[in-house]
């Protein structure tokens, strides 16, 4: 009994260490950024010319690529967790299309990068772009969005489908008016990791929608984003108290989109 209690003690012991060691990490990372950032922060840097210092022009590349990304790649990963979860009987194509998802999670972003250079702004013609960089990262963050729905749509009890099929619905109508409505918050959650990675993302986007600093007026135009920046930044050693500026306002970007997103989805839930 003893023995037994003394297990107990150390498992819950070290769950709680594990827990805490996650959030001391998250929480000095933050702070070793903020920290060195913070000071740099003014209105010209946000809002100002890249040949001021400013990075106005790369959050609005930013937003371009996420955009673009999401509006590609929401919809198709979508369609494939349906088919996926409610169409496809088990089988070799369900195998081959899961093995090739979760190989195409596995791959370094460079290799991406490399492909969508070859292809999208090579033989395709689309030159460096926000075009190229979005079409490469929606293959980027497919996997992602699919996992992660298929999922959300597994987690819808049967007994909904059942009862939508035996009132006469159609299974269409049961998917779109049932099914994903009550998957809304795990879609979203997908919808939020692939936008974490499109905004993180920096050796795809380099080498396909190029290191322009200088807001793109569409989607053919090149452009660099937050990320890029960042690396450039550093790389050259430009200005590392610009760096960590950057990567302060990405924190914040991405922390905001999360909790807008979040927001949404529990709203929806509610609703």
């Amino acid at each position: 009994m003893k023995e037994k209690k003394l297990k107990y003690i150390v498992l819950q012991g070290l769950v709680y260490a594990s827990a805490f060691l996650t959030v001391a990490a998250l929480v000095w990372i933050l702070y070793y950024v903020v920290e060195k950032g913070i000071g740099r922060i003014d209105f010209q840097f946000i809002f100002g010319d890249a040949k001021e210092g400013g990075i106005w022009p790369m959050i609005v590349t930013t937003f371009w690529a996420i955009l673009a990304s999401l509006a590609l790649a929401t919809p198709i990963g979508i369609m494939a967790a349906i088919y996926m979860v409610e169409y496809a009987r088990p089988g070799r194509v369900v195998r081959l299309i899961r093995f090739a998802t979760e190989s195409l999670a596995g791959i370094p972003s460079i290799i991406y990068g490399l492909f969508g250079m070859i292809f999208f702004v090579t033989k395709l013609g689309l030159k460096f772009s926000i075009l190229s960089g979005a079409l490469t990262l929606t293959i980027m963050v497919l996997p992602t969005v699919i996992r992660t729905t298929e999922e959300a749509l597994k987690a819808v009890p049967r007994s909904f489908r059942e009862a939508s099929l035996g009132l006469g619905a159609t299974k269409i109508r049961t998917i779109v008016r049932i099914v994903l409505p009550s998957a809304i918050p795990g879609i979203l959650a997908a919808v939020i990791l692939g936008m974490g990675r499109i905004v993180g993302e920096t050796a795809a986007v380099y080498l396909t929608a190029g290191t322009v600093p200088k807001a793109p007026g569409s989607i053919m135009d090149s452009g660099r984003t937050l990320s890029v920046h960042l690396y450039m930044l550093a790389k050259e050693g430009l200005s590392f108290e610009d760096a960590y500026a950057t990567a302060t306002i990405l924190i914040f970007l991405v922390a905001c989109m999360n909790l807008l997103a979040k927001t949404a989805a529990q709203r929806l839930k509610k609703g």
